[in-house]
Protein backbone atom coordinates (compact mmCIF):
# COMPACT_ATOMS: atom_id res chain seq x y z
CA UNK A 1 0.00 0.00 0.00
CA UNK A 2 1.10 3.47 -0.77
CA UNK A 3 2.60 5.68 1.84
CA UNK A 4 -0.01 8.11 1.51
CA UNK A 5 -2.52 5.46 1.45
CA UNK A 6 -2.00 4.13 4.74
CA UNK A 7 -1.45 7.60 6.04
CA UNK A 8 -4.86 8.33 5.44
CA UNK A 9 -6.55 5.72 6.44
CA UNK A 10 -4.57 6.26 10.19
CA UNK A 11 -6.24 9.82 9.82
CA UNK A 12 -9.92 8.59 9.12
CA UNK A 13 -10.39 6.42 12.38
CA UNK A 14 -14.31 5.72 11.14
CA UNK A 15 -12.23 3.80 8.18
CA UNK A 16 -14.52 6.03 6.04
CA UNK A 17 -13.58 7.15 3.26
CA UNK A 18 -14.84 10.87 2.16
CA UNK A 19 -16.60 11.00 -1.15
CA UNK A 20 -14.46 13.39 -3.26
CA UNK A 21 -15.95 16.21 -5.04
CA UNK A 22 -16.11 15.24 -8.83
CA UNK A 23 -15.63 17.84 -11.53
CA UNK A 24 -14.36 19.72 -14.70
CA UNK A 25 -14.81 19.15 -18.11
CA UNK A 26 -12.25 18.84 -20.41
CA UNK A 27 -9.55 16.26 -20.17
CA UNK A 28 -7.24 17.91 -17.79
CA UNK A 29 -8.66 18.53 -14.43
CA UNK A 30 -7.47 22.61 -13.90
CA UNK A 31 -7.07 21.60 -10.24
CA UNK A 32 -5.02 18.63 -10.61
CA UNK A 33 -1.57 18.21 -8.74
CA UNK A 34 1.09 18.55 -11.09
CA UNK A 35 3.34 15.57 -12.51
CA UNK A 36 5.14 14.43 -9.95
CA UNK A 37 7.21 13.80 -8.22
CA UNK A 38 7.69 12.26 -4.99
CA UNK A 39 10.07 14.86 -3.71
CA UNK A 40 8.99 16.47 0.02
CA UNK A 41 7.77 19.79 -0.23
CA UNK A 42 10.48 22.26 0.45
CA UNK A 43 10.26 24.05 3.96
CA UNK A 44 12.50 27.15 4.37
CA UNK A 45 11.36 27.94 7.91
CA UNK A 46 10.26 26.52 11.22
CA UNK A 47 12.79 23.32 10.27
CA UNK A 48 12.73 23.28 13.83
CA UNK A 49 9.11 23.48 15.46
CA UNK A 50 7.52 24.53 18.90
CA UNK A 51 6.40 21.42 20.66
CA UNK A 52 3.00 21.61 22.37
CA UNK A 53 3.16 20.83 26.32
CA UNK A 54 0.81 17.63 27.08
CA UNK A 55 -1.49 18.86 29.94
CA UNK A 56 -3.66 16.26 31.48
CA UNK A 57 -5.55 18.17 34.30
CA UNK A 58 -7.16 20.84 31.68
CA UNK A 59 -8.41 18.33 28.98
CA UNK A 60 -10.79 21.51 27.47
CA UNK A 61 -8.55 24.22 28.00
CA UNK A 62 -4.75 24.93 28.89
CA UNK A 63 -3.18 28.43 29.09
CA UNK A 64 -0.03 26.07 28.88
CA UNK A 65 -0.90 25.19 25.44
CA UNK A 66 -2.47 28.44 24.35
CA UNK A 67 1.01 29.63 25.12
CA UNK A 68 3.11 27.47 23.27
CA UNK A 69 0.06 27.87 20.41
CA UNK A 70 0.59 32.15 20.80
CA UNK A 71 2.76 33.64 18.12
CA UNK A 72 1.57 32.75 14.35
CA UNK A 73 -1.71 35.01 15.11
CA UNK A 74 0.43 38.15 17.02
CA UNK A 75 2.53 38.14 13.22
CA UNK A 76 -0.74 37.84 11.28
CA UNK A 77 -1.99 40.56 13.29
CA UNK A 78 0.50 42.77 11.77
CA UNK A 79 -0.73 43.93 8.57
CA UNK A 80 -4.02 45.24 10.62
CA UNK A 81 -1.38 47.42 11.85
CA UNK A 82 1.15 48.77 8.93
CA UNK A 83 1.22 52.21 7.88
CA UNK A 84 -1.95 51.59 5.39
CA UNK A 85 -3.91 51.25 7.91
CA UNK A 86 -2.92 53.41 10.31
CA UNK A 87 -3.33 56.27 7.67
CA UNK A 88 -6.77 54.95 6.61
CA UNK A 89 -7.49 55.69 10.58
CA UNK A 90 -6.43 58.87 10.75
CA UNK A 91 -8.40 59.68 7.70
CA UNK A 92 -11.00 58.01 8.92
CA UNK A 93 -11.48 59.96 11.97
CA UNK A 94 -10.38 63.51 10.04
CA UNK A 95 -13.41 62.91 7.72
CA UNK A 96 -15.92 61.15 9.38
CA UNK A 97 -15.55 61.41 12.76
CA UNK A 98 -16.34 58.89 15.41
CA UNK A 99 -19.16 57.52 12.66
CA UNK A 100 -17.42 55.13 10.79
CA UNK A 101 -15.71 52.53 13.44
CA UNK A 102 -18.35 50.00 13.31
CA UNK A 103 -16.97 49.51 9.64
CA UNK A 104 -13.55 48.97 11.64
CA UNK A 105 -14.46 46.66 13.72
CA UNK A 106 -17.15 44.86 11.06
CA UNK A 107 -13.72 44.25 8.51
CA UNK A 108 -11.97 43.40 11.76
CA UNK A 109 -14.44 40.65 12.50
CA UNK A 110 -14.61 39.48 8.63
CA UNK A 111 -11.07 39.47 8.47
CA UNK A 112 -10.94 37.22 11.64
CA UNK A 113 -12.84 34.52 9.70
CA UNK A 114 -10.81 34.55 6.57
CA UNK A 115 -7.46 34.22 8.86
CA UNK A 116 -9.46 31.39 10.35
CA UNK A 117 -9.78 29.45 6.83
CA UNK A 118 -5.83 30.12 6.33
CA UNK A 119 -5.11 28.91 9.35
CA UNK A 120 -7.14 25.84 9.11
CA UNK A 121 -5.45 25.16 5.66
CA UNK A 122 -1.99 25.21 7.00
CA UNK A 123 -2.67 23.00 9.96
CA UNK A 124 -4.37 20.30 8.30
CA UNK A 125 -2.58 20.00 5.27
CA UNK A 126 1.02 20.98 6.48
CA UNK A 127 1.02 23.34 3.36
CA UNK A 128 0.75 26.75 3.24
CA UNK A 129 -1.59 28.44 0.74
CA UNK A 130 0.89 28.84 -2.03
CA UNK A 131 2.09 25.58 -1.55
CA UNK A 132 -1.51 24.27 -2.02
CA UNK A 133 -1.98 26.21 -4.68
CA UNK A 134 1.00 24.95 -7.20
CA UNK A 135 -0.07 21.66 -6.19
CA UNK A 136 -3.63 22.39 -7.64
CA UNK A 137 -3.85 25.32 -10.07
CA UNK A 138 -2.61 24.25 -13.87
CA UNK A 139 0.82 26.35 -14.75
CA UNK A 140 -0.41 28.82 -16.55
CA UNK A 141 -3.41 29.83 -14.02
CA UNK A 142 -0.14 29.32 -11.18
CA UNK A 143 2.19 31.81 -12.76
CA UNK A 144 -0.62 34.66 -13.28
CA UNK A 145 -1.92 34.01 -9.36
CA UNK A 146 1.69 34.49 -8.50
CA UNK A 147 2.45 37.49 -10.35
CA UNK A 148 -1.37 39.25 -8.87
CA UNK A 149 -0.01 38.21 -5.34
CA UNK A 150 3.49 39.21 -5.89
CA UNK A 151 1.77 42.54 -7.30
CA UNK A 152 -0.12 42.77 -3.72
CA UNK A 153 3.40 42.43 -1.61
CA UNK A 154 4.75 44.89 -3.54
CA UNK A 155 2.24 47.24 -3.10
CA UNK A 156 1.61 46.89 0.71
CA UNK A 157 6.07 46.48 0.75
CA UNK A 158 5.84 50.26 -0.59
CA UNK A 159 3.53 51.30 1.85
CA UNK A 160 5.19 49.63 4.62
CA UNK A 161 8.94 50.77 3.84
CA UNK A 162 7.90 54.72 3.06
CA UNK A 163 5.72 54.46 6.49
CA UNK A 164 9.42 53.67 8.14
CA UNK A 165 11.49 56.52 5.77
CA UNK A 166 8.86 59.11 6.89
CA UNK A 167 9.05 58.17 10.88
CA UNK A 168 13.01 58.67 10.62
CA UNK A 169 12.53 61.89 8.79
CA UNK A 170 10.09 62.90 11.50
CA UNK A 171 12.58 62.02 14.05
CA UNK A 172 15.29 63.67 12.48
CA UNK A 173 13.58 66.61 11.87
CA UNK A 174 13.58 66.55 8.27
CA UNK A 175 17.56 65.20 8.23
CA UNK A 176 17.02 61.70 7.12
CA UNK A 177 14.97 62.20 3.08
CA UNK A 178 12.91 60.07 2.14
CA UNK A 179 15.62 57.60 -0.03
CA UNK A 180 17.90 57.76 3.23
CA UNK A 181 14.91 55.68 5.66
CA UNK A 182 14.03 53.81 2.88
CA UNK A 183 17.95 52.20 2.93
CA UNK A 184 18.12 52.07 6.53
CA UNK A 185 15.03 50.34 6.21
CA UNK A 186 16.25 47.71 4.05
CA UNK A 187 19.35 47.18 6.05
CA UNK A 188 17.58 46.60 9.05
CA UNK A 189 14.91 44.45 8.31
CA UNK A 190 17.72 42.25 6.66
CA UNK A 191 19.27 42.09 10.14
CA UNK A 192 16.06 41.02 11.93
CA UNK A 193 15.03 38.94 9.58
CA UNK A 194 17.74 36.48 10.67
CA UNK A 195 16.91 36.36 14.07
CA UNK A 196 15.04 33.14 13.84
CA UNK A 197 18.33 31.43 13.64
CA UNK A 198 18.56 32.44 17.05
CA UNK A 199 14.75 30.75 17.64
CA UNK A 200 11.27 31.05 16.56
CA UNK A 201 10.09 32.45 20.02
CA UNK A 202 12.90 34.60 19.83
CA UNK A 203 11.83 36.41 16.65
CA UNK A 204 8.37 36.50 18.04
CA UNK A 205 9.19 38.33 21.19
CA UNK A 206 10.32 40.84 18.84
CA UNK A 207 6.87 41.16 17.09
CA UNK A 208 5.68 41.08 20.48
CA UNK A 209 7.83 43.94 21.29
CA UNK A 210 7.03 46.15 18.39
CA UNK A 211 3.10 45.92 18.93
CA UNK A 212 3.73 46.80 22.70
CA UNK A 213 5.62 50.07 21.39
CA UNK A 214 2.97 51.05 18.92
CA UNK A 215 0.05 49.90 21.86
CA UNK A 216 1.92 52.27 23.88
CA UNK A 217 2.54 55.28 21.98
CA UNK A 218 -0.48 55.71 19.82
CA UNK A 219 -2.28 54.85 23.98
CA UNK A 220 -0.12 58.35 24.89
CA UNK A 221 -2.11 60.24 21.65
CA UNK A 222 -5.47 58.86 23.30
CA UNK A 223 -4.67 59.54 26.27
CA UNK A 224 -3.58 63.22 25.62
CA UNK A 225 -6.02 64.25 22.86
CA UNK A 226 -9.07 62.62 25.72
CA UNK A 227 -11.92 61.86 23.22
CA UNK A 228 -15.46 61.83 24.07
CA UNK A 229 -16.07 58.30 25.51
CA UNK A 230 -19.89 58.91 24.18
CA UNK A 231 -19.29 59.34 20.53
CA UNK A 232 -16.71 57.17 20.73
CA UNK A 233 -19.13 53.76 21.86
CA UNK A 234 -22.08 55.58 19.90
CA UNK A 235 -19.85 55.31 16.34
CA UNK A 236 -18.53 51.74 17.71
CA UNK A 237 -22.10 50.11 18.38
CA UNK A 238 -24.30 52.31 15.92
CA UNK A 239 -24.09 51.21 12.09
CA UNK A 240 -25.09 54.43 10.90
CA UNK A 241 -23.52 57.58 9.37
CA UNK A 242 -25.61 60.19 9.87
CA UNK A 243 -24.94 63.42 6.94
CA UNK A 244 -22.62 60.89 5.39
CA UNK A 245 -21.46 62.02 1.82
CA UNK A 246 -19.34 60.17 -0.91
CA UNK A 247 -16.13 61.15 1.29
CA UNK A 248 -17.35 59.15 3.98
CA UNK A 249 -18.59 56.23 2.09
CA UNK A 250 -15.26 56.40 -0.19
CA UNK A 251 -13.29 56.53 3.45
CA UNK A 252 -15.50 53.39 4.58
CA UNK A 253 -14.45 51.38 1.34
CA UNK A 254 -10.93 52.33 2.00
CA UNK A 255 -11.15 51.00 5.52
CA UNK A 256 -12.39 47.36 4.65
CA UNK A 257 -9.71 47.64 1.70
CA UNK A 258 -6.91 49.09 4.10
CA UNK A 259 -7.94 45.92 6.63
CA UNK A 260 -8.34 43.11 4.72
CA UNK A 261 -5.05 42.26 3.19
CA UNK A 262 -4.43 39.33 0.15
CA UNK A 263 -0.74 38.52 1.34
CA UNK A 264 -2.00 37.99 4.73
CA UNK A 265 -3.84 34.83 3.69
CA UNK A 266 -0.61 33.16 2.48
CA UNK A 267 1.21 34.51 5.49
CA UNK A 268 -1.02 32.80 7.90
CA UNK A 269 -0.71 29.59 6.37
CA UNK A 270 2.67 29.63 6.26
CA UNK A 271 3.02 30.51 10.09
CA UNK A 272 1.05 27.92 11.31
CA UNK A 273 3.24 25.20 10.42
CA UNK A 274 5.92 26.54 13.22
CA UNK A 275 3.92 24.30 15.50
CA UNK A 276 4.47 20.30 16.07
CA UNK A 277 1.05 18.76 15.05
CA UNK A 278 0.91 15.66 14.38
CA UNK A 279 -1.34 15.07 11.80
CA UNK A 280 -2.20 11.77 11.84
CA UNK A 281 -4.08 12.20 15.37
CA UNK A 282 -7.51 14.03 14.94
CA UNK A 283 -7.69 15.16 18.36
CA UNK A 284 -4.54 17.00 17.90
CA UNK A 285 -5.32 19.02 14.43
CA UNK A 286 -8.38 20.20 16.36
CA UNK A 287 -6.65 21.54 19.14
CA UNK A 288 -4.57 23.17 17.24
CA UNK A 289 -7.21 24.64 15.06
CA UNK A 290 -9.36 25.86 18.47
CA UNK A 291 -5.82 27.36 19.93
CA UNK A 292 -5.01 29.27 16.76
CA UNK A 293 -8.19 30.90 16.54
CA UNK A 294 -8.46 31.85 19.98
CA UNK A 295 -4.76 33.53 19.64
CA UNK A 296 -5.80 35.07 16.43
CA UNK A 297 -9.05 36.58 18.25
CA UNK A 298 -6.88 37.95 20.90
CA UNK A 299 -3.86 39.35 18.58
CA UNK A 300 -6.80 41.18 16.10
CA UNK A 301 -8.78 42.67 19.42
CA UNK A 302 -4.92 43.90 20.01
CA UNK A 303 -4.87 45.77 16.90
CA UNK A 304 -8.53 46.87 16.66
CA UNK A 305 -7.88 48.71 19.94
CA UNK A 306 -4.84 50.75 18.79
CA UNK A 307 -6.88 51.15 15.62
CA UNK A 308 -9.52 52.85 17.98
CA UNK A 309 -6.73 54.99 19.54
CA UNK A 310 -5.55 56.49 16.55
CA UNK A 311 -9.33 57.32 14.56
CA UNK A 312 -10.27 58.84 17.99
CA UNK A 313 -7.16 60.95 18.35
CA UNK A 314 -7.98 62.23 14.89
CA UNK A 315 -11.51 62.57 15.06
CA UNK A 316 -11.76 63.87 18.37
CA UNK A 317 -8.76 66.90 17.32
CA UNK A 318 -9.56 67.33 13.87
CA UNK A 319 -12.73 66.41 12.36
CA UNK A 320 -13.92 69.53 9.92
CA UNK A 321 -10.89 71.38 11.21
CA UNK A 322 -9.94 73.62 7.91
CA UNK A 323 -6.47 73.89 6.49
CA UNK A 324 -6.56 77.85 7.93
CA UNK A 325 -7.34 76.75 11.81
CA UNK A 326 -4.46 74.11 11.40
CA UNK A 327 -1.97 76.86 9.75
CA UNK A 328 -2.93 78.97 12.66
CA UNK A 329 -2.27 76.87 15.09
CA UNK A 330 1.12 75.74 13.51
CA UNK A 331 2.44 79.29 12.93
CA UNK A 332 1.87 80.00 16.31
CA UNK A 333 3.62 77.11 17.64
CA UNK A 334 6.45 77.96 15.80
CA UNK A 335 6.81 74.88 13.74
CA UNK A 336 8.80 74.07 10.53
CA UNK A 337 5.76 72.60 9.03
CA UNK A 338 3.13 75.39 9.20
CA UNK A 339 3.98 75.54 5.33
CA UNK A 340 2.29 72.51 4.64
CA UNK A 341 -1.38 73.60 5.32
CA UNK A 342 -2.23 76.41 2.70
CA UNK A 343 -4.07 79.58 4.02
CA UNK A 344 -8.15 78.58 2.98
CA UNK A 345 -11.38 77.10 3.81
CA UNK A 346 -10.58 73.59 2.42
CA UNK A 347 -11.73 70.82 4.86
CA UNK A 348 -7.79 69.02 6.16
CA UNK A 349 -6.39 66.59 4.13
CA UNK A 350 -3.78 64.46 6.49
CA UNK A 351 -1.71 61.21 6.03
CA UNK A 352 0.37 59.47 8.36
CA UNK A 353 3.44 62.86 7.61
CA UNK A 354 0.83 65.56 8.15
CA UNK A 355 -0.95 63.74 11.04
CA UNK A 356 2.59 63.56 13.14
CA UNK A 357 2.97 67.39 12.32
CA UNK A 358 -0.77 68.35 13.48
CA UNK A 359 -0.44 66.27 16.50
CA UNK A 360 3.13 68.39 17.16
CA UNK A 361 1.56 71.87 16.61
CA UNK A 362 -1.55 70.88 18.73
CA UNK A 363 -0.09 69.14 21.18
CA UNK A 364 3.31 69.58 21.33
CA UNK A 365 6.69 68.21 20.15
CA UNK A 366 6.76 65.33 22.62
CA UNK A 367 2.72 64.36 20.76
CA UNK A 368 4.72 64.58 17.12
CA UNK A 369 8.05 62.44 18.43
CA UNK A 370 5.90 59.75 20.17
CA UNK A 371 3.71 58.99 16.92
CA UNK A 372 6.90 58.68 14.60
CA UNK A 373 7.65 56.25 16.56
CA UNK A 374 4.40 54.74 16.35
CA UNK A 375 4.74 54.57 13.08
CA UNK A 376 8.39 53.32 12.80
CA UNK A 377 7.40 50.28 15.12
CA UNK A 378 4.21 49.52 12.15
CA UNK A 379 6.63 49.82 9.54
CA UNK A 380 9.15 48.21 10.76
CA UNK A 381 7.42 44.91 12.00
CA UNK A 382 5.61 45.10 8.69
CA UNK A 383 8.07 45.47 6.76
CA UNK A 384 9.63 42.47 8.10
CA UNK A 385 6.49 40.33 7.76
CA UNK A 386 5.70 41.65 4.34
CA UNK A 387 9.05 40.02 3.48
CA UNK A 388 8.08 36.35 5.24
CA UNK A 389 5.15 36.42 2.89
CA UNK A 390 7.16 37.35 0.03
CA UNK A 391 9.30 34.61 0.53
CA UNK A 392 6.47 32.39 1.22
CA UNK A 393 4.50 33.26 -1.75
CA UNK A 394 7.41 32.70 -3.90
CA UNK A 395 9.13 29.37 -2.57
CA UNK A 396 5.37 28.00 -2.56
CA UNK A 397 4.70 29.00 -6.63
CA UNK A 398 7.71 28.30 -7.54
CA UNK A 399 9.32 25.65 -5.43
CA UNK A 400 12.75 27.30 -5.37
CA UNK A 401 15.53 25.55 -3.52
CA UNK A 402 18.14 28.49 -3.65
CA UNK A 403 20.27 29.31 -0.68
CA UNK A 404 18.48 31.40 2.09
CA UNK A 405 20.60 34.91 1.55
CA UNK A 406 19.64 34.08 -2.30
CA UNK A 407 15.73 34.11 -1.58
CA UNK A 408 16.18 36.86 0.89
CA UNK A 409 17.99 39.24 -1.56
CA UNK A 410 15.46 38.07 -4.43
CA UNK A 411 12.31 39.08 -2.59
CA UNK A 412 13.52 41.89 -0.76
CA UNK A 413 14.87 43.04 -4.73
CA UNK A 414 11.67 42.88 -6.39
CA UNK A 415 9.71 44.57 -3.24
CA UNK A 416 11.91 47.15 -2.90
CA UNK A 417 13.22 48.51 -6.18
CA UNK A 418 10.13 50.39 -7.21
CA UNK A 419 9.83 51.79 -3.37
CA UNK A 420 13.41 53.23 -3.81
CA UNK A 421 12.31 54.86 -6.86
CA UNK A 422 9.84 56.61 -5.28
CA UNK A 423 11.88 57.72 -2.45
CA UNK A 424 14.00 59.33 -4.76
CA UNK A 425 11.43 60.93 -7.21
CA UNK A 426 9.10 61.92 -4.97
CA UNK A 427 8.60 63.89 -2.20
CA UNK A 428 7.64 63.13 1.39
CA UNK A 429 5.06 65.81 1.31
CA UNK A 430 3.53 64.75 -1.85
CA UNK A 431 2.90 60.70 -1.23
CA UNK A 432 -1.30 60.60 -0.92
CA UNK A 433 -1.92 59.99 -4.90
CA UNK A 434 0.58 56.96 -4.34
CA UNK A 435 -1.18 55.74 -1.35
CA UNK A 436 -4.41 56.05 -3.84
CA UNK A 437 -2.76 53.82 -5.93
CA UNK A 438 -1.30 51.07 -3.86
CA UNK A 439 -4.52 50.36 -2.19
CA UNK A 440 -6.10 50.65 -5.93
CA UNK A 441 -3.64 48.02 -6.81
CA UNK A 442 -3.95 45.80 -3.36
CA UNK A 443 -8.05 45.74 -3.79
CA UNK A 444 -7.42 44.19 -6.97
CA UNK A 445 -5.28 41.17 -5.95
CA UNK A 446 -7.75 40.35 -2.91
CA UNK A 447 -10.16 37.61 -4.88
CA UNK A 448 -6.19 36.13 -5.90
CA UNK A 449 -6.06 35.34 -1.82
CA UNK A 450 -9.67 34.81 -0.91
CA UNK A 451 -11.28 32.50 -3.95
CA UNK A 452 -8.38 29.72 -3.46
CA UNK A 453 -8.36 30.02 0.43
CA UNK A 454 -12.26 28.89 0.50
CA UNK A 455 -11.70 26.58 -2.28
CA UNK A 456 -9.02 24.27 -1.16
CA UNK A 457 -10.90 24.93 2.39
CA UNK A 458 -14.00 23.43 0.72
CA UNK A 459 -12.75 20.67 -0.43
CA UNK A 460 -13.09 17.12 1.26
CA UNK A 461 -9.99 16.06 -0.45
CA UNK A 462 -7.37 18.45 0.93
CA UNK A 463 -9.21 19.10 4.54
CA UNK A 464 -10.78 15.62 5.03
CA UNK A 465 -13.06 16.06 7.84
CA UNK A 466 -12.05 19.84 8.36
CA UNK A 467 -13.53 20.29 5.15
CA UNK A 468 -16.15 23.41 5.70
CA UNK A 469 -19.13 23.10 6.22
CA UNK A 470 -22.57 24.17 4.26
CA UNK A 471 -22.87 27.00 6.76
CA UNK A 472 -19.12 27.95 5.83
CA UNK A 473 -19.21 27.69 2.01
CA UNK A 474 -22.60 29.47 1.72
CA UNK A 475 -20.87 31.90 4.72
CA UNK A 476 -17.52 32.45 3.68
CA UNK A 477 -18.71 33.01 -0.07
CA UNK A 478 -21.29 35.53 0.84
CA UNK A 479 -19.10 37.50 2.46
CA UNK A 480 -16.03 37.00 -0.09
CA UNK A 481 -18.51 38.32 -2.63
CA UNK A 482 -19.12 41.50 -0.30
CA UNK A 483 -15.60 42.18 0.24
CA UNK A 484 -14.30 41.89 -3.26
CA UNK A 485 -17.87 44.42 -4.23
CA UNK A 486 -16.84 47.15 -1.92
CA UNK A 487 -13.78 46.85 -3.19
CA UNK A 488 -14.40 47.41 -6.57
CA UNK A 489 -16.03 49.87 -5.82
CA UNK A 490 -13.33 51.65 -4.56
CA UNK A 491 -11.18 50.83 -7.50
CA UNK A 492 -13.92 51.97 -10.08
CA UNK A 493 -14.17 55.11 -7.90
CA UNK A 494 -10.78 55.77 -8.48
CA UNK A 495 -10.24 54.98 -12.00
CA UNK A 496 -13.38 57.59 -12.85
CA UNK A 497 -11.95 60.08 -10.53
CA UNK A 498 -8.50 60.09 -13.50
CA UNK A 499 -10.77 62.47 -15.95
CA UNK A 500 -8.88 60.87 -18.89
CA UNK A 501 -10.05 58.83 -22.22
CA UNK A 502 -6.99 57.03 -23.03
CA UNK A 503 -6.85 55.92 -19.32
CA UNK A 504 -10.50 54.79 -19.18
CA UNK A 505 -9.81 52.71 -22.52
CA UNK A 506 -6.66 50.65 -20.61
CA UNK A 507 -8.53 50.63 -17.93
CA UNK A 508 -11.78 48.90 -20.13
CA UNK A 509 -9.05 46.24 -21.88
CA UNK A 510 -7.20 45.20 -18.53
CA UNK A 511 -10.66 44.70 -16.71
CA UNK A 512 -11.64 42.12 -19.30
CA UNK A 513 -8.40 40.12 -18.87
CA UNK A 514 -8.59 40.43 -15.09
CA UNK A 515 -12.75 39.26 -14.86
CA UNK A 516 -11.85 36.34 -17.04
CA UNK A 517 -9.50 35.09 -14.42
CA UNK A 518 -11.46 35.85 -12.02
CA UNK A 519 -14.49 34.44 -13.45
CA UNK A 520 -11.70 31.44 -14.28
CA UNK A 521 -10.95 31.13 -9.88
CA UNK A 522 -14.67 31.63 -9.23
CA UNK A 523 -15.49 28.66 -11.24
CA UNK A 524 -12.93 26.51 -9.86
CA UNK A 525 -14.46 27.28 -6.43
CA UNK A 526 -18.34 27.12 -7.28
CA UNK A 527 -17.28 23.56 -8.32
CA UNK A 528 -15.47 23.01 -4.77
CA UNK A 529 -18.35 24.41 -2.72
CA UNK A 530 -19.96 21.98 -4.30
CA UNK A 531 -22.36 23.28 -7.46
CA UNK A 532 -21.77 20.46 -9.56
CA UNK A 533 -23.42 21.11 -12.67
CA UNK A 534 -20.88 23.67 -13.57
CA UNK A 535 -18.37 20.51 -14.34
CA UNK A 536 -20.58 20.14 -17.56
CA UNK A 537 -20.81 16.48 -16.76
CA UNK A 538 -17.46 14.80 -16.51
CA UNK A 539 -16.01 13.58 -13.94
CA UNK A 540 -12.28 13.91 -11.84
CA UNK A 541 -10.90 14.36 -8.39
CA UNK A 542 -10.45 17.61 -7.11
CA UNK A 543 -7.74 18.24 -4.61
CA UNK A 544 -5.15 15.95 -3.44
CA UNK A 545 -6.69 12.80 -3.97
CA UNK A 546 -3.52 11.74 -6.32
CA UNK A 547 -0.89 12.40 -3.65
CA UNK A 548 -2.55 12.44 -0.12
CA UNK A 549 1.03 12.06 0.91
CA UNK A 550 2.06 15.51 -0.19
CA UNK A 551 -0.37 17.12 3.05
CA UNK A 552 -1.57 14.56 5.63
CA UNK A 553 1.57 14.86 7.32
CA UNK A 554 3.99 17.16 6.03
CA UNK A 555 6.16 14.58 5.17
CA UNK A 556 6.57 13.38 8.84
CA UNK A 557 6.19 9.40 9.48
CA UNK A 558 3.74 9.12 12.76
CA UNK A 559 6.49 6.75 13.99
CA UNK A 560 8.58 10.08 13.81
CA UNK A 561 6.49 12.45 15.85
CA UNK A 562 7.84 13.47 19.45
CA UNK A 563 5.77 11.72 21.84
CA UNK A 564 4.25 13.97 24.21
Amino acid sequence: MAPGTDRKASYDASGESEEVVSTISNSMNPLQSPDASSEEPFTTYFDSKIPIPEDETHSCFSFRKLWAFTGPGFLMSIAYLDPGNIESDLQSGAIAGFKLLWVLMLATIIGLLLQRLAARLGVVTGLHLAEVCNRQYQKVPRIILWLMVELAIIGSDMQEVIGSAIAMNLLSVGKIPLWGGVLITIADTFVFLFLDKYGLRKLEALFGFLITIMALTFGYEYVTVKPDQGNLLKGLFVPYCQNCGTPQLEQAVGIVGAVIMPHNMYLHSALVKSRQVNRTNKREVQEANKYFFIESCIALFVSFIINIFVVSVFAEAFFEKTNENVSAVCTNASSPHSSLFPNNNKTLEVDIYKGGVVLGCYFGPAALYIWAIGILAAGQSSTMTGTYSGQFVMEGFLNLRWSRFARVLLTRSIAITPTLLVAIFQDVEHLTGMNDFLNVLMSLQLPFALIPVLTFTSLPSVMNDFANGLFWKIGGGVVILVVCSINMYFVVAYVMALNHMALYIGAAILSVIYLSFVAYLTWLCLIALGVSFLACGKTYHLGFAAHPELFLLNNVDADSVVTR
